[in-house]
């Protein structure tokens, strides 16, 4: 079904998964609007032609404003902290951000009329699965406050929903990977904890050995399985949900993943691959609260939104986060004062 044009407000749009999503609004004929107080985002991330408000999504009235004089039909929220390690020791800030200022984002809605909303939520909402391939039906017990501050969020959005206050779309991510293609946007985190850009800089000595956490798993190769989706296949879904979200009291929620499990260790053979170069690595013991293996059943998004992922080869995926460090090989600040 092909969605007339909208206004979107992307709540964090300067940083990595809101950035290219925003790339991807503009390809598909959308006029996306940023809102990012560019404490971890960049504002190098964004083009020129973007329109781009420095505020924080927790200030309800300066929101409420944007939003009624930018005539914002849709909000996409991409604002979280996603430090899982950081959230067990300072939980309330996870708490005050994640839960409290998106209830101030969603209240500034509600004062503008503005009444459809994509949240950006987390497969850590199902803590330590049982079963695999993760299915959305699955029970969510997080055993971290990352996730569990997703997982309050997607509470309040089914209430909302049953309201009828706000229509909303979640989307559990497994492992965002990856950059835009021509190598203009990509992943510059800091402190970077994701693997692909970890083990980048350890193979172009930016850092020293990438510490594998666990090689006694059971698993193929005794690493961790873990699903990565392409940074783009996640964006490419948050439009194909808008139509959906056009009914009053709709409440909906896929799994974005590849539903291919790929281990530590095939990952960073395939950047030996891609780059050329080896990954000095050290063995280390696992981490408290690391599953052997996730990864997602991503049918429900299949069926029910026509979207298929393009970046199935891991290598593939690989090969555009390369692109993307050769080109910036200090991140933002390569090319732009860095904002974070």
């Amino acid at each position: 079904m092909t969605v007339e044009h909208m206004n979107v407000l992307v709540v964090g749009g300067a940083g990595y998964i809101g950035s290219h999503c925003v790339k991807q609004l503009q390809a598909a004929g959308h006029t996306p609007i940023v809102l990012d107080n560019l404490v971890y985002g960049h504002q190098a991330a964004i083009a020129h032609d973007i329109k781009l408000y420095q505020e924080n999504l927790g200030n309800r009235s300066a929101v409420a404003k944007i939003l009624r004089e930018e005539k914002i039909d849709i909000v996409m929220h991409f604002a979280a902290f996603i430090n899982v390690g950081e959230s067990v020791h300072t939980p309330l800030k996870y708490y005050e951000n994640n839960v409290g200022n998106t209830i101030q984002l969603l209240l500034a809605m509600s004062d503008a009329g503005v009444r459809k909303f994509v949240f950006s939520s987390t497969c850590a909402t199902y803590g330590e699965p049982d079963t695999l391939p993760l299915v959305e039906d699955l029970p969510q017990s997080p055993i971290n406050p990352y996730g569990a501050t997703k997982l309050h969020v997607e509470h309040i959005l089914q209430d909302l929903a049953r309201s009828g206050t706000i229509s909303s779309a979640v989307f559990r991510y497994f492992n965002a990977s990856g950059a835009v293609n021509d190598g203009s946007i990509g992943e510059d985190h800091t402190p970077e904890t994701h693997l692909i850009p970890l083990a980048i800089h350890a193979a172009t000595g930016k850092r020293g050995p990438l510490k594998i956490f666990g090689t006694d798993y059971p698993t193929p190769d005794g690493t961790c399985l873990r699903d990565y989706i392409h940074v783009d296949d996640i964006s490419r879904a948050h439009i194909a949900v808008f139509d959906q979200i056009d009914t009053p009291k709709t409440y909906v929620h896929y799994n974005l993943g590849t539903g291919k499990p790929t281990s530590v260790r095939e990952i960073l053979n395939a950047v030996e691959k891609v780059t050329g170069l080896p990954v000095p690595t050290e063995e280390a013991p696992r981490r408290a609260g690391d599953p052997p293996s996730l990864y997602a059943d991503n049918s429900k998004a299949r069926k029910y939104l026509g979207w298929e992922p393009q970046h199935m080869n891991i290598e593939s995926t690989i090969n555009t986060a390369w692109k993307w460090h050769q080109n910036h090989p200090n991140g933002y600040s390569s090319t732009a004062n860095k904002n974070s």
